[in-house]
């Protein structure tokens, strides 16, 4: 009997997603990825991620993701950010900026690293479970930091350090574990509100974060029974914490190989992904893996899919040309972006600001 989903609504009322890895090992400037960006967009793709590591050299994900903004149109743009090396308060301004200059197109693929780093400053590593908490505060504190500024409002001036144009940003300061973040926000609060937060939600560690904080949980699975039981016990655990589940998209996450050109899928993956230690892999025709994902996302297995390409550029050109082109011929997937902004695409509501209650009552009662 095939999976479905006990908590699914018929796949018609739920818009399929697809998203996709702009990786390229050897890229060094940013005009590599324009490309691929400017693919995906051609297709319709809800975003594009870039990954990032401590352990790589190479160009900065969010700097480079920050270079492809102004360049594109339409895309979202979800450079890697690792929480546990980095400063909060300066990952709040620079997610923020990317937001900014892509018009609301902005998120941040937010991971943790184990690796000593003693040229950050910081403390040893810690375990898993307590970097992904830590990863979390993070979050948590960018979020604050957001609400404490107007939406639409001005700019800091330099002389004189106060913001120009509507009310001043509220003051937040935020406690965590291992951190301490004392607002206000440098920029102005996102065009998004909260810039959309991406969590690969594979691991027992992350899973919870993912839950509680987490805009789109990623999820490798090879099958749909193991994907569908990952997003239902993620909207369970979304719904213990208080959150509405039907906020949290959570994306099958394949790695795939379309060299095989129209072919049926290579034999042994039986239409479907092996798991590797890469993580799940499709290799097969394009027109195989339109049917995957239709099939996967008619049971309720996901709400869609992020696609890391084995060979970037051929691989992105043949999911676009013709995996997309197929699901679009069939009414599966848009043909065109029917809002501006990620949060658009992916059917999430702007986040309120916490604060604006307290603000509008104080501005009352100055009156």
């Amino acid at each position: 009997m095939p999976f479905m989903s006990s908590a699914c609504p018929p796949a018609a009322h739920r818009p399929l997603h697809i998203a996709a890895a702009v990786d390229q090992a050897d890229a060094c400037t940013a005009a590599p990825f324009v490309r691929l960006a400017r693919l995906a967009e051609r297709g319709g793709l809800d975003f594009v991620t870039l990954g990032d590591s401590f352990a790589r050299r190479r160009p900065d994900a969010l700097a480079v993701l920050s270079r492809v903004a102004p360049v594109t149109g339409r895309v979202g743009l979800v450079p890697t950010v690792t929480a546990t090396h980095a400063d909060p308060f300066q990952v709040q301004a620079a997610v923020a900026t990317l937001d900014r200059v892509s018009h609301g197109r902005g998120g941040w693929a937010v991971d943790v690293s184990a690796t000593e780093a003693a040229l950050f400053g910081r403390r040893r590593a810690a375990s898993r479970d307590a970097l992904w908490r830590e990863a979390g505060e993070v979050v948590d504190a960018a979020r604050r930091l957001w609400d404490g500024g107007e939406d639409d409002a001005g700019t800091r001036a330099v002389a004189t350090g106060r913001f120009l144009g509507r009310d001043e940003p509220r003051h937040v300061d935020f406690e965590g574990a291992t951190f301490a973040v004392r607002g206000p926000s440098a920029v102005p609060r996102p065009p998004q509100g909260h810039p959309v937060v991406v969590v690969d939600a594979t691991a027992g560690p992350a899973r919870e974060m993912a839950a509680r904080h987490a805009d789109v949980a990623l999820v490798r699975a090879a099958s749909p029974e193991q994907a569908g039981a990952a997003r239902d016990e993620l909207r369970r655990s979304a719904a213990a914490l208080g959150r509405d589940p039907a906020e949290l998209r959570v994306f099958a996450a394949l790695v795939v190989d379309l060299g095989g050109g129209e072919h049926a899928a290579q034999p042994g993956h039986g239409g479907g992904p092996l798991p590797t230690a890469d993580g799940p892999l499709y290799r097969g025709g394009p027109v195989d893996l339109a049917d995957l994902v239709a099939a996967w996302h008619a049971a309720g297995a996901a709400d869609g899919f992020h696609l890391t390409p084995v060979e970037p550029l051929r691989d992105l050109e043949r999911l676009v040309n013709a995996t997309v082109a197929l699901l679009q011929h069939r009414g599966l997937f848009r043909t065109f972006y029917p809002g501006a902004t990620l949060r658009e695409h992916l059917g999430l509501a702007r986040p309120a600001h916490r604060y604006a209650a307290h603000t509008h009552a104080h501005a009352e009662e100055a009156r």
